[in-house]
């Protein structure tokens, strides 16, 4: 198995704690082979000789340090150190010794938000209270112990749930419980996450708006077939007529005037059989006559030639 620097899996969380009352300072460690432990106040190292009646242990990869009846003067900044081979690792927290009480109150209250798949997600809330509340994160009821993928952190009143990369499932409510001796605090906020999948709608709406172009084209693809085979057909029936009025003027330069033909086959008009009984009435002799002389004249006939 290969070897691995110690890591802090759940840091130090800071201490508020009433005079003459228990103060416990703890922290899960990894590592590969297990780590040493040591222990410091203010720089200077911990143990049964320095601080009487302290309590120090190590097992399982928690790291433990118990102060069974605190005073004011054991205020201060403690850290733990966790060594190995292949590196080092420490964490900081500090102990207020007070001799007031307060129960658990939120400065700073949990917010709902929502956020993408694979993204970072950190959850903070400030809780302030004598002694020290102990702060607890859940989801949908079930609590969260602090691991590479959820990780808790404490930096003075302020606690927060750090989710490394997150994923639809880890939507739903998430709440923080305090507690103290004096009293209790809840406060709840919902997490959504979205997956890829919910960034279909958008990708939809462009499809449907390309399909529309495409209708769109295709019918105005159609209508101009249309009018060009419409526009083919009265461009042929033209050519076919200037081309038959060609072939008929071919012959004549200038077309010769035709008389117009009668619309009807009935008699002669009124008139014009007036016209011709008055002639006949004035003519003498029986003979038919043309009205005009003209056509009673002959010519010569000429001599031939010998």
């Amino acid at each position: 198995m290969t070897t691995k620097a110690p890591t802090f899996t759940q840091p130090l969380q800071s201490v508020v704690a009433l005079e003459g009352s228990a103060a416990t300072f703890e922290a899960h460690i990894s590592g590969f082979p297990v780590p040493e432990v040591s222990w410091y106040r203010d720089g200077q190292v911990l143990s049964a000789a320095t601080l009487p009646g302290v309590q120090i242990s190590f097992s399982d990869g928690r790291a433990k340090l118990v102060i069974p009846t605190v005073t004011e003067a054991n205020s201060g900044r403690y850290t733990v150190q966790a060594t190995n081979g292949s590196g080092q690792a420490t964490s900081t927290a500090e102990l207020l010794v007070t001799a007031g009480t307060a129960p658990p109150n939120f400065a700073q209250r949990l917010q709902s938000m929502t956020a993408r798949q694979g993204s970072q997600v950190r959850l903070d809330v400030r809780v302030t209270g004598i002694p020290t509340p102990v702060v607890k994160f859940y989801r949908d009821g079930v609590e969260i112990q602090s691991s590479p993928d959820f990780q808790i952190l404490q930096e003075g009143d302020l606690y927060s749930l750090i989710i490394a990369e997150a994923y639809p499932e880890d939507s739903g409510t998430y709440s923080v419980n305090a507690t103290n001796n004096v009293g209790r605090a809840t406060s709840t906020a919902e997490l959504l996450i979205q997956g890829e999948e919910e960034a279909v709608p958008a990708k939809k709406t462009k499809t449907i708006v390309s399909t529309a172009q495409i209708s769109q084209t295709r019918q105005a693809r159609i209508e101009k077939k249309t009018e060009a085979h419409f526009d083919a057909r009265s461009l042929t029936s033209v050519e076919m007529v200037i081309e038959g009025a060609t072939a008929q003027q071919l012959p004549h330069k200038a077309p010769p005037r035709m008389p117009p033909r009668p619309t009807s086959k009935s008699p002669t008009p009124p008139i014009i059989a007036a016209k011709a009984q008055m002639a006949r009435q004035q003519s003498p002799s029986p003979v038919r006559q043309s009205p005009s002389p003209v056509r009673h004249v002959r010519a010569p006939t000429p001599s031939p030639v010998r």
